[in-house]
């Protein structure tokens, strides 16, 4: 392994390494692999990103996966080639047979609930394809499960390892911006795939099935950063939901929000698929003392300017890898009892609060307070 197990132990957070180190499953000493599973099926999202990203996990030994589609054997078999160690199409029998250390939950959002606790009852800890719920009660559930079962749980909210996410936290938190005063947001991805029959026929598409629309699938990675690189909290949201582009479908392909957050700043989110091809995001956050806008997608990675130690303005392309591979690894890290989480499961249930409470305020036309 890269990073001494000690050395880093001895850096993390008491309760984070207590609750990764407690498992017997889990790893003790560096070196000694993790055996996580894939519980997926048919249509799971993300499923070429995280079969290559458990692939490339040092930290992951065996891999057993379960998929009663079977649709994804034959990728995980070419990614993982020996290390793929069981084939199941049911996941209480691989829990009970196999008890891997860590799950890998990427499945429809109504589904994932399900196998979720019964990973947690398993004794494994769970990195889970966000919204993995269609309630936020049934998150909360989970959460609280995780605490009793001294297991982590977390959405895959990638996003928080990004080198440009991690480069903008630390102007705010150096004070280069002085204090916040407010922020814009957003995220917008392609409105063709939502003009496509089978993206009809999707779970993504279904309210019921997936939660909601672009909001809790897009939108929710930028109002976690938006709290993330500014350490605050969202405290309440005004929103509007609507169907921009008159497609067959009932979840939202477009939302606009309006956030105030717990140190009395506002910001705004528009979350939506409105382009051809392609994504524009952005994150601006303006300060006393200057501002910051982050451009993941077109133009400049990251763009600042300070006068909080005389006039500075600048350009960045910040390097590093970004994506769903290094945060698995990152979590596989913290599983192992190697490393701090870069989120827990209270972040990760605050996240859907706020996407819950967006659909709230737009059903009802009210301002909603973000309870968690």
């Amino acid at each position: 392994m890269g990073l001494a197990a000690s050395g880093t132990m001895m850096a993390m957070d008491r309760r984070q390494f207590t609750l990764a180190a407690s498992a017997a499953t889990v790893a003790t000493a560096a070196g000694t692999p993790l055996h996580a599973a894939l519980f997926t099926h048919a249509g799971g999202p993300h499923l070429s990103a995280y079969i290559p990203a458990l692939a490339e996990t040092p930290e992951i030994g065996r891999v057993s996966l379960c998929d009663p589609s079977g649709e994804c054997v034959s990728a995980a078999r070419k990614a993982l080639g020996s290390r793929l160690d069981g084939v199941y199409t049911n996941p209480a029998e691989l829990l009970r047979k196999e008890k891997p250390a860590m799950a890998l939950v990427t499945m429809e959002a109504q589904l994932a609930p399900t196998v979720i606790a019964q990973a947690l009852d398993a004794g494994a800890h769970v990195l889970a394809e966000k919204p993995a719920c269609v309630a936020l009660e049934d998150f909360a559930a989970l959460a609280a499960k995780a605490k009793t079962e001294k297991r982590q749980l977390v959405l895959a909210l990638a996003n928080r390892v990004d080198p440009v996410v991690t480069r903008a936290r630390q102007l705010v938190q150096q004070g280069a911006i002085g204090k916040v005063y407010g922020q814009q947001l957003h995220i917008v991805a392609d409105q063709t795939r939502l003009t496509r029959p089978a993206y009809h026929q999707s779970w993504l598409a279904s309210v019921e099935r997936a939660g909601g629309g672009h909001l809790i699938w897009l939108g929710i990675h930028w109002l976690d950063l938006a709290c993330y690189i500014t350490g605050t909290r969202i405290r309440a949201v005004s929103a509007f939901t609507a169907n921009a582009g008159g497609q067959p479908i009932d979840a939202e392909d477009s939302a606009c929000v309006a956030l105030e957050f717990d140190n009395g700043t506002l910001g705004t989110l528009n979350s939506g698929y409105y382009l051809d091809k392609g994504y524009h995001t952005m994150i601006k956050i303006w300060g006393s003392e200057g501002w910051i806008e982050m451009r993941r997608h077109t133009g400049p990675l990251l763009e600042w300017y300070s006068n909080a130690s005389g006039k500075r303005e600048r350009l960045e392309t910040v390097d590093g890898p970004s994506g769903y591979t290094p945060f698995v690894q990152r979590m596989t890290r913290a599983f192992a009892g190697l490393a701090p989480p870069p989120l827990t499961a209270e972040d990760s249930l605050r996240a859907l609060d706020v996407v819950f409470s967006a659909y709230r305020s737009a059903r009802t036309g009210t301002r909603v307070r973000v309870e968690s």
